[in-house]
């Protein structure tokens, strides 16, 4: 029995100012399949392309050129409202900066992109949102505003954001890029343990090669190419 591919990217091009004198072509032709549970790093050099292509994976940008499925749907040419909920559907965010909202608590933000899907304050999304603070170590923070935690803990409170659709994939740009060295290894872990127990496919863009290290696979980006793409035995 053959799996659908999460993602499927077939000649995948992203110009910007297309036909203008100050024209770039970030994307030259990307082919890329990602599988259900796959646990990924995205490395290059800045410039590379590489915050270009998690957002077009994304739903955030358009490609130029090419196509792109997600979920086994033609995703290319989608209008607003339907990427918008393809998004909702399949996808989750973590992004370097965290993005809380100051004026909600933990359990509020965790919450956040439940209501906004139209799922409302219900008492289920509420017991979820508990859940994933408890998972992620913050039991005792459901209440505090980001102000009130460190860098770690208000990452810890966006990745708990980011799974509470249980999304198919998780996106995370730098998301540990703000962290020490053992704030990183902790944010690090959460990740590959929510990929572990719950069979989340992540791709997670990073710098450092140690973190790279520990994933199951490791594309190369460079110039606007994948110039390596290979399965990894990952650092434990």
């Amino acid at each position: 029995m053959t799996t659908t591919a999460l993602v499927s990217l077939s000649a995948l091009r992203k110009i910007y100012n297309a036909g203008q004198p100050n024209e770039q072509e970030v994307l030259h032709g990307i082919d890329l399949t990602l599988q259900p549970g796959e646990f990924t790093a995205l490395i290059g050099p800045s410039g590379s392309g590489k915050s270009t292509l998690l957002n077009i994976l994304g739903l955030l940008e358009s490609a130029s050129d090419g196509v792109y499925r997600l979920n086994g749907d033609d995703v290319t040419l989608l209008d607003d409202d339907a990427r918008t909920r393809a998004r909702h559907a399949t996808l989750g965010f973590i992004f370097q900066f965290h993005h809380l909202l100051p004026a909600f608590s933990a359990l509020e933000n965790v919450m956040l992109p439940a209501m906004m899907g139209g799922e409302g304050a219900q008492a289920d999304t509420r017991q979820r949102a508990e859940g994933l603070l408890d998972a992620v170590g913050l039991r005792d923070a459901y209440h505090k505003k980001p102000a009130a935690l460190s860098g770690g803990m208000q990452q810890r409170v966006a990745i708990a954001r980011a799974l509470i659709r249980a999304p198919r994939l998780v996106l995370a740009d730098e998301p540990t890029g703000n962290l020490d060295t053992r704030s990183s290894d902790g944010i690090f872990e959460l990740l590959r343990r929510f990929n572990r127990e719950q069979g989340t496919a992540f791709m997670v863009v990073t710098h450092d090669p140690r973190l790279a290290a520990r994933c199951d696979r490791i594309i190369e980006l460079v110039d606007g190419r994948i110039a390596t793409d290979r399965a990894n035995v990952p650092v434990t």
